[in-house]
């Protein structure tokens, strides 16, 4: 309690002594004769004041859980192993390992190479084994989380520990952690990923120890902790309940799109002069009506397939009632043509590319704008044809399934857990080429994520989840800062231009109290997990998290140093 009390007392001060500086950079030292430097650096600056807050508030509430109690003796668990191409000895290492968990469960590689080699290898060592059937053939396999969702429908544990291939889990894992779902709330566990190949100062970055540590802690006291891909049990029921809530929503989607553009149609029919008869303008009313009630059922969550019935029949009804007006238009349509041909006596005179152009003019008709409501009614997909299963319970919204998914599961109302112990040693890329494909793919997915679902504009999330989501996503933003803090000095070296005006005791006076306690949180704060046989380092690691609170540049100093005075 007295650590805790101190690191809120820093962040206090941090932010204090940060919003007075960038108030006064902002109100105070800019120099507007170099606007387009001097505004990018204090934008930067307070991109980091932003960050270091939001940093703040996931150390306010860092939780350490106590020991979970000991997990129902009854429960069923199924661990999938998620594989593409990765070497079979690796993957076999992966699934003996698993198969050695000491709670009962049932072992499952997923292949999504569909490789006979590890089939055969599954076989021989008595592991269940799991490919994609014919039902993905031409349709979008959504990678890892296609690949997992297709092993929700062919397995039936009431619990799911997901792992990478290259995650080899310890023995207690499942002793470990299936004690928190005693809670029927909570739906996911997550575990550190520590990786036994590469040192705690791995050059390459891979280890995050204040990721998962203290960002997964603190997340884990705002009830934000999220599935980070492997390692994680995940209740069956709460990923059953997202999907079946997404298949509803986009049945939904379809029926609302299907009558938005119904309603289009004919209204556009409405402007066709064989809409002021008064049989076709009944007939036009009696759709727009139809429309309108089916709109009002959704709303009201009446049954869907019973609201479009009635809308189908209606529609016919209506179409039916206009049939004759529409073949008199169409006799209308024929004696004109034959009157452009010259008559019965001549009708070889006729101009078939005029006549063609003339009625390509036209309007479409009410009948046949009724048939074009029927087409749009037409494309409402109960079965969801265009996907390979109507459920999907992992979101397939990015390249990565884990943080939409928690996100999802968190705006239901589940709860999520961060179990802070080493229970599966994992292997980080050892190359540049692979460690910048995977942060690559990362950053493609949060960013995803960010565009498609705005973790600010879930409502049914509380502002503290919401904040805990943007915090990862907005500390992708960091390369514009790190850009601006290194262009900054070498803009003023190079051609002597300064982005601050001041003098360096006003500067000095307000940006080196900050940047001391802008680390204070960082270096202050509990580290994560380490690799085996290793201690955790004692500098700070913030580069590496998911949350990356960095300082104004010192930098900045330099050219504060030999600027004006205001």
């Amino acid at each position: 309690m007295s650590r805790m009390l101190a690191l809120r007392i820093v962040v206090v001060l941090t932010l204090a002594l940060g919003i007075n500086y960038v108030a006064w950079r902002w109100l105070f030292s800019l120099n507007w004769d170099a606007w387009w430097i001097a505004v990018a650096l204090v934008a930067a600056e307070t991109y980091s004041l932003i960050d270091v807050s939001l940093f703040g508030m996931m150390m306010w509430r860092a939780y350490t859980r106590p020991a979970p109690p000991a997990p129902a003796a009854d429960a069923t668990v199924d661990v999938l192993i998620a594989t593409y191409n990765e070497p079979i000895d690796l993957v076999m290492t992966t699934a003996l390992a698993a198969r050695e968990i000491t709670f009962p469960h049932r072992t499952w590689v997923l292949d999504d190479g569909a490789r006979p080699e590890l089939a055969a290898a599954a076989a021989a060592a008595g592991i269940d084994y799991l490919s994609r059937g014919a039902e993905w053939i031409d349709r979008p396999r959504h990678a890892k989380a296609g690949n997992v969702n297709n092993a929700l429908m062919e397995t039936q544990g009431e619990f799911l520990l997901i792992l990478d291939a290259d995650q080899i889990p310890r023995p207690e894992i499942l002793d470990h952690t299936l004690g928190y779902f005693t809670d029927d709330k909570v739906a996911l566990v997550q575990t550190p990923q520590v990786f036994s190949n590469v040192t705690i100062e791995d050059p390459l970055g891979s280890q995050a120890p204040l990721f998962y540590g203290p960002i997964q802690q603190g997340k884990d006291g705002w009830n934000a902790a999220f599935f980070c891909g492997s390692n994680a049990v995940l209740r069956r029921e709460a990923l059953m309940h997202l999907g079946i809530l997404g298949y509803v929503r986009e049945v939904e989607s379809s029926v609302r799109t299907a009558l938005r553009d119904a309603n289009r149609v004919v209204r556009g029919a409405r402007r066709h002069p064989a809409a002021r008869t008064p049989a076709v303008a009944h007939a036009l009313t009696e759709v727009t009506d139809a429309i309108r009630q089916a709109r009002a059922a959704i709303r009201r969550d009446e049954p869907l397939a019973e609201v479009t019935f009635l809308l189908h029949e209606r529609v016919d009804a209506a179409a039916a009632g206009i049939v004759v007006n529409d073949v008199s238009s169409l006799a209308d349509d024929l004696r004109e043509i034959g009157e452009l041909g010259g008559g019965p006596e001549s009708p070889y005179l006729l101009d078939v590319e005029e006549t063609i152009a003339r009625l390509a003019t036209r309007e479409l008709s009410p009948f046949k704008a009724l048939e074009a409501v029927r087409s749009a009614l037409d494309t409402i997909a109960i079965d969801r044809g265009h996907e390979a299963q109507p459920v999907m319970p992992l979101a397939t919204i990015s390249v990565t399934e884990d943080m939409a998914t928690s996100m999802r599961l968190h705006g239901l109302g589940w709860k999520s857990v961060y179990h802070n112990e080493l229970l599966a040693d994992g292997l980080a890329p050892e190359d540049i080429g692979t460690m910048l494909t995977q942060r690559l793919r990362w950053g493609q997915g949060t960013m995803q994520v960010f565009l498609r679902e705005n973790p600010l504009l879930q409502w049914k999330m509380s502002v503290p989840q919401r904040l805990m989501y943007f915090a990862t996503m907005w500390s992708y933003l960091s390369g514009y800062a790190a850009v601006i803090y290194f262009a900054a000095p070498i803009v003023f070296l190079i051609f002597g231009i300064l982005p601050v005006s001041t003098n360096a005791w006003d500067f000095f006076l307000r940006f080196i109290p900050f940047m001391i306690a802008n680390q204070a949180p960082c270096s202050s704060s509990p580290r994560g997990a380490s690799p085996p046989g290793e201690a955790s380092s004692t500098a700070s690691p913030c580069s590496r998290c998911g949350s990356t609170p960095a300082p104004p540049p010192s930098t900045t100093s330099c050219s504060a140093s030999r600027s004006t005075s205001p």
